[in-house]
């Protein structure tokens, strides 16, 4: 089988410390994942593998086919939507909302002497439109509040129609009102058959959208579990993961407000 991503005994080392150690993990097409941890366990770093912006110290990684060492990474990064905070930061404060999902496409953050199609340009404004900020096209990035700086953000990592769409922490920083409304987005993200195979990465199980079939619980860069949702998202299974004791959480998603079935992504 071909799998999206393969992980076969991933470590990442560094200052004598394993920030992951000897991770397994395989995602399949079609697949929704969280991943869940608390924080220090690893699940930004793992995320850098499989975006392929770090390579383990030992163990196989394999994205998209492609084995991490022997393959040139930018030929697969184009393949990939990353919204990140990391990459957020990257992002010029002058540079407009248009400009920053239009410049995903050749895959640099910040616009200088690129030509881009008609089909770009509609491109762009059509996923802005799906996550509602498209009348904040000619707003400058920095003077954007969190939640617009997050939508943005998720427009433009879909900006190339990737195959792999990656997720971390995008409600963080966001008020009550505005985390309801991200997650309500994601959830039509996840529910659309055209869309790519989701990782979304938090430790707040809150903010787990309805539609994600897999979870898979992290600990000392260690997998806990790992399995469908509704079978790892126990409160004994999160008790142990966060060493805190945890109600058993319901379906996730439940109680939210449906979405609104107008906005779609875009295939």
């Amino acid at each position: 089988m071909s799998w999206v991503l393969d992980l076969q005994g991933v470590t990442v080392r560094r200052g004598g410390a394993n920030i992951l150690d000897g991770v397994d993990w395989q995602v399949e097409e079609g697949e929704r994942w969280v991943v869940l941890g608390p924080n220090g366990a690893g699940k930004t770093t793992l995320l850098q593998i499989a975006s392929t912006r770090m390579h383990p110290t030992s163990g196989v990684a394999e994205i998209l086919g492609e084995r991490l060492g022997k393959v040139d990474v930018f030929e697969v990064r184009p393949r990939i939507g990353l919204a990140s905070a990391a990459l957020a930061e990257l992002i010029p404060k002058g540079e407009t909302v248009r400009d920053v999902v239009l410049t995903a496409a050749y895959g640099v953050t910040g616009r200088w002497r690129e030509e881009y199609e008609a089909f770009d340009e509609d491109r762009a404004t059509a996923l802005l439109s799906v996550f509602g900020v498209e009348h904040l096209a000619g707003r400058y990035f920095g003077t954007l509040s969190e939640g617009e700086r997050k939508r943005v953000q998720i427009a433009r990592s879909l900006m190339t129609d990737p195959e792999l769409l990656l997720l971390d922490e995008p409600a963080a920083g966001l008020d009550l009102g505005g985390r309801e409304e991200l997650v309500g987005a994601l959830a039509e993200l996840a529910g659309d058959k055209a869309s790519p195979v989701l990782v979304l990465v938090t430790h707040h199980p809150e903010e787990i959208p309805p539609g994600f079939t897999h979870l898979m619980l992290v600990r000392d860069g260690r997998v806990f579990r790992a399995g469908a949702i509704d079978e790892i998202m126990t409160a004994e299974n999160l008790s142990e993961a966060f060493g805190t004791p945890s109600r058993s959480p319901t379906t996730p998603g439940a109680g939210r407000r449906a979405p609104r079935s107008e906005r779609r992504p875009v295939g």
